[in-house]
């Protein structure tokens, strides 16, 4: 099985991207918390620039007042026309997503760029990521570098990581591995799961820094702790070579985990396990279910299930039927966070 390597702009990025989003958590609502918002109301209305901000803030997280992000976009305004950085940014976020006002990913960069002129390290790495992406604005990977080294210079572990992407792609800058490792690794020192895992390509590949498949192997771990299914899945490849005395059995635990996070390639694996009996009992009907999920985007796994078909019985396809189902529904479930 190849490794997952980290894709230029996906794998490095998304995760980050969901940094962005104001939080939607709104627990019970304490008494303090409802006195708190009056306070700031009053001081907000009489143009308090910090109490307007932080009005946002309430609304936005639905803290001594229900949500209403319509509201939270209205004082998040007000708060950034008197240059209130933090509010800037979260207007541009607001933009970008679509929350309270009408998508504009155009008027988002705009607010982006008079936070990030401010100082503000998310809106810097923001900008980094419309530029890298063309969000907005033209497609312009030299000026996103610039703005994900400025992010990664103020500690923020999503733009260096992004700046490792950078130097290991050649993206606005010299293709340059061995820098890229430096980037990667400030990041993941921080808990980033994206660095860990590119971390654990640069090891598991000897991209950048002598191969060593026992470091990979770490930064695989970190990363899958996070919940990243190409970590669990490449971790899976290095046990299914002996790593660290690990066999087949542990191999197709991990490719387990990450195929009920969606991971094509894990269930493809899994299907390719229980077809042929290795690390796990054979099992035709559960290499069918896991050949039928990774069809969806595999052309082999379409092929290894439809010749599997043919040689089962009709009871053996309708179980494995049911199992797909099943196992579709063990993936939802996980993606909602039930």
């Amino acid at each position: 099985m190849p490794l997952a390597a980290a894709s230029p702009w996906l794998s490095a990025i998304l995760l980050a991207i969901m940094a962005f989003l104001p939080s939607s958590a709104s627990a019970a609502m304490t008494q303090e918390e409802v006195n708190a918002f009056e306070g700031y109301r009053t001081r907000a209305e009489k143009g308090d620039r910090v109490a307007q901000f932080q009005l946002g803030e309430m609304y936005a997280n639905g803290q001594g007042v229900p949500k209403n992000e319509v509201e939270a976009a209205k004082w998040y305004r007000k708060a950034a026309s008197q240059g209130v950085s933090e509010a800037q940014y979260n207007l541009g976020v607001c933009y970008t997503f679509g929350f309270g006002v009408a998508k504009d990913e155009v008027e988002a960069v705009e607010w982006y760029r008079k936070a990030a002129a401010r100082g503000n390290a998310q809106a810097q790495f923001k900008l980094g990521v419309c530029f890298g992406a063309g969000k907005g604005v033209a497609k312009d990977e030299v000026e996103a570098v610039k703005w994900y080294r400025k992010a990664a210079a103020q500690g923020s572990a999503a733009a260096q990581c992004n700046l490792g992407v950078c130097y290991d792609f050649g993206l606005g800058v010299p293709k340059d591995e061995v820098e890229a490792v430096e980037w990667y690794r400030k990041a993941a020192a921080q808990g980033n799961a994206e660095a860990q895992l590119n971390l654990g390509v640069c090891f598991g590949a000897g991209r950048g820094v002598p191969k060593d498949e026992v470091e990979a192997a770490k930064w695989y771990r970190k990363a899958a702790a996070h919940g990243l299914a190409d970590a669990q899945f490449n971790l899976g490849v290095l046990y299914g070579k002996g790593l660290d005395g690990k066999s087949m059995v542990a191999a197709v635990e991990c490719w387990r985990k990450a195929a009920v996070m969606g991971h094509a390639k894990a269930q493809l694996a899994v299907g390719l396990c229980c077809d042929t009996g290795k690390g796990v009992a054979r099992d035709e009907v559960e290499a069918y279910a896991y050949y039928n999920l990774a069809s969806i985007t595999l052309g082999e796994a379409r092929k290894k299930r439809d010749d599997l078909e043919k040689v089962m019985s009709a009871y053996e396809r309708l179980r494995g039927q049911e199992r797909t189902r099943e196992l579709q529904s063990e993936i939802e479930a996980k993606q909602s966070g039930k």
